[in-house]
């Protein structure tokens, strides 16, 4: 029975990190990013035992940490706990609980005492699912995820899975000094065999022998090659993108051409179907076709588009030999053929399309080469269901924001507006928002608002606030009247979250006592939510020579007034946020606008936009800007602002920007 390293404490500080991961598609990059990071923190700290690590461990501690994490994130599907620590020789020997809760999965027992180690856990909270190994399978009939723990086996000393109440933890010990190679194994010959440590080739079984290119490409480096993969993909937020990276990947390396198939999840699964019969339904889109000579791409694209290979209809992922597509690579009649496999991509128990591989002479792939594509294209299919839950949030967002913000800006009689917008998260909601509307009765309304925070949170107060303005600004209520009253909005709504939310955690306490059980820990964001809101509203008539404006701020920027002479001066006093305050009763300034006078309203994307520890409204920056832009039009003002702000920093703005230009008169400006 294989037992977990003790976690007997050590003299000092000690060389330990721990994170909690989602349990999603960037997991494995995000538990590769944070080993390698805590590697080289604990080198720089002179941490005990942290100068005795070679630099062939860290390559070793990513293949392991990505596939343990991809392990749990496909098959348990719930938060993942990743420790990484260092284990001393004097901190080796039995679990501190005995031992009871090991159970053997194939790793060998280690020299306990043989030095330093490091040392990774994975914990999951689906303890009833063991994690998948490879042990004894055939290569053409290989289950789910097959491949990974035998990479763990041949790169640690020791392994095991750990059980306790509620938890899955799978561990791994890798040595400073390396793992002897198993002499079940055949080590490769190359320069770098020994230097690099064992390669995939090594780990899966060798027959038939790996052809020369083969073996000239995995003593390179093939070990390193998933874990540089994963991190590739993880980063794509397009799925055509992924299937083109896809083809780059492998092609030439491992196959002399390839092709990915991407299904639509609605249609489910049997989306090739059998070829007969008449279907209405679309099929899968052939998103990629990759071929080492370029001039080739079109002619196997055309012959696969005409007949695609017809996968059976699975979410198992390992290799299915498939007709090579003769037509445009050749076939009998000229002496040309190979060997194609298809690799159907699965995420989270769906099919995501179908990942096609063809190597011309030959009547099969090496098992080196199968095993390798099998564990590429799990990271592919997590890829695709990372850069589609995006899109999916990012369509949410943009529909959203839409519903969010006037579908167009009124345009008022004797006054000319120019408008800026721009939200620094394009696939999200904005914090920033605005509106211009006719209120009846000769009257035109105007908001300039920011609601902390971003995203759905933000969506949720800026929906409630817009319509409220409109409709009491319409049922005749004056502004200060307006504010008032929402501010009282904004503090029941706050308070009615609040009940509900204790009510919900008094209940789930009481549940949680008649089974037995603690109850569950609110996590960060889930709890209620105060909703600040910072606004600039006013109100605006047109009258025979000018137009009266009467507006009020409440914790915003404060609007600035441009005289037609070029004078600057604020034209509200500073009062307390929305949402803050009970009974806050709030106050607004009455003033006309002449012909030529120019009102300018901002978000604090504007103000305190910075430049190292500057920011632009520093010294009445935002004043003497708008100073210089005396006698422009509204629209030259918003763009001459717009780009001052911009011009301002070197690095793009970190925040929503929004500002909007009320000018009275229409005079013909030249820029």
């Amino acid at each position: 029975m294989s037992r977990a390293p003790s976690r007997a404490p050590a003299p000092g500080r000690r060389a330990v990190a721990h994170a909690t991961l989602g349990g999603g598609p960037l997991a494995p990059g995000a538990a590769r990013a944070l080993v390698r990071a805590a590697l080289a923190e604990w080198a720089r700290l002179g941490l005990p035992g942290a100068d005795m690590l070679p630099d062939r461990l860290t390559d070793d501690a990513m293949v392991v940490v990505s596939e343990l994490v991809t392990n749990a994130v496909v098959h348990a599907g719930t938060d993942v706990e990743l420790t990484c620590r260092l284990e001393l020789p004097e901190e080796t020997g039995e679990m501190g609980e005995g031992g009871e809760a090991g159970e053997e999965t194939g790793g060998e027992e280690g020299d306990e005492g043989a030095g330093v180690a490091l040392v990774v856990e994975v914990s999951d909270h689906h303890p009833s699912r063991a994690p998948r190994g490879g042990d004894g399978e055939l290569p053409y009939d290989i289950p789910e995820y097959g491949r990974g723990l035998r990479l763990v086996s041949v790169l640690s000393e020791a392994w095991g899975v750990t059980y306790r109440t509620g938890t899955k933890t799978v561990w791994a010990r890798l040595p400073a000094e390396g793992v002897p190679a198993d002499d079940g194994f055949e080590a490769y010959a190359g320069p770098h065999a020994l230097g690099d440590g064992l390669r995939v080739a090594e780990i899966l079984a060798p027959e038939p022998r790996p052809s020369a290119r083969d073996r000239e490409w995995l003593d390179r480096g093939a070990l390193s090659f998933l874990a540089e993969a994963s991190d590739l993909l993880a980063g794509q937020l397009d799925e055509d993108l992924v299937a083109a990276l896809t083809g780059q990947l492998l092609v030439p390396r491992l196959a002399d051409w390839c092709a990915v198939w991407l299904e639509d999840e609605s249609m489910g699964r049997g989306a090739w179907g059998d070829g007969g019969g008449v279907s209405t339904a679309p099929g899968p889109r052939l998103a990629r076709v990759w071929h080492g000579s370029e001039n080739r791409i079109e002619e196997l694209r055309r012959a696969l588009e005409k007949d695609p290979p017809r996968p059976p209809d699975t979410t198992r992922t390992g290799p299915v030999p498939v007709p090579w597509p003769g037509e445009a690579l050749g076939g009998p009649g000229n002496g040309t053929t190979g060997a194609a496999l298809a690799y159907r991509l699965v995420a989270g128990g769906r099919p995501l399309g179908t990942l096609v591989i063809g190597r011309a002479g030959t009547i099969r792939f090496p098992d080196e080469v199968t095993g390798l594509v099998e564990d590429l294209s799990r990271r592919v299919a997590l890829a695709i269901g990372a850069a589609r839950q995006y899109a999916r949030q990012a369509t949410i967002s943009r529909i959203l924001q839409r519903g969010l913000l006037p579908g167009a800006v009124a345009e008022i009689p004797g006054i000319s507006s120019a408008l800026v917008y721009e939200p620094c998260d394009k696939g999200g909601p904005s914090g920033d928002f605005y509106d211009l509307f006719p209120a009846g009765d000769g009257r035109w309304c105007f908001a300039v608002g920011d609601v902390q925070g971003k995203g759905p949170a933000a969506a949720v107060v800026i929906g409630l606030a817009r319509p409220w303005l409109r409709l009491l600004a319409r049922e005749g209520y004056r502004v200060a009247d307006v504010l008032d009253r929402l501010n009282q909005l904004l503090l029941d709504d706050a308070t009615e979250t609040a009940d509900a939310a204790a009510r919900a955690l008094v209940a789930a306490g009481n549940s949680a006592d008649t089974r037995g059980t603690a109850p569950a820990a609110v996590r960060p964001g889930e709890g209620p939510q105060t909703r600040f809101l910072s606004l600039l509203y006013g109100e605006l008539t047109p009258f025979d020579g000018g137009v009266r404006c009467t507006v009020a701020s409440a914790g915003h920027p404060l609007p600035l007034l441009l005289s037609a002479g070029g004078e600057v001066r604020t034209a509200a006093e500073p009062q307390t946020l929305l949402g803050v305050v009970e009974n806050e009763t709030y106050t607004s300034e009455n003033f006309e606008l002449g012909p030529g006078d120019t009102l300018l309203c901002v978000t604090d994307g504007v103000t305190e936009r910075r430049c190292g520890p500057r920011q632009f409204d520093d010294g009445d920056g935002l004043a003497g800007a708008l100073a210089g832009c005396a006698g422009l039009s509204a629209q030259l003002i918003a763009e001459r602002i717009h780009r001052l702000v911009h011009e301002f920093g070197e690095k793009p703005p970190e925040d929503d920007l929004a500002l909007l230009v009320l000018q009275a008169g229409l005079v013909e400006q030249v820029g």
